[in-house]
């Protein structure tokens, strides 16, 4: 990432569930890896994150709604996998457009919030 993409000011679309659920951009990053990979511990390891750590989002993720959003398969001669059922498919498209509307309806305010920005802040790392 270039000095200018990281200075930029970000806003990060979290939805908090009651009971302490919640859904962010980890979350969908992980759900993205698993389509990439066919598999929850090569997108735990690409993430820098334990399969364990990775089983438990998936975990909560189904557990979150009334369709699952992972399916996995345990061993078999090809071994293990996991994909994205149809349902995690429109999630993760959904999460996303709301991310780009999110951006879009802040745009004139991250504008204002950047031109007043101080200059030592904006040139931090």
């Amino acid at each position: 990432m270039d000095t200018t993409a990281r200075n930029q000011l970000v806003p990060i679309l979290r939805i908090s569930f009651p009971h302490e659920d919640r859904l962010g951009r980890g979350k969908m990053e992980l759900l993205e890896r698993i389509r990439e990979t066919g598999s929850i511990s090569a997108a735990g390891r690409a993430m820098d994150m334990s399969y364990r750590r990775a089983w438990l989002l998936v975990s909560d993720m189904n557990r979150m709604f009334n369709a699952p959003v992972v399916e996995s398969q345990r061993g078999g001669q090809k071994g293990g996998g996991a994909a994205l059922t149809p349902f995690g498919e429109e999630l993760l498209s959904r999460f996303r457009h709301m991310e780009d509307a999110m951006r879009t309806a802040l745009a004139g305010d991250l504008a204002w919030l950047e031109g007043n920005r101080s200059q030592a802040e904006a040139a931090r790392k």
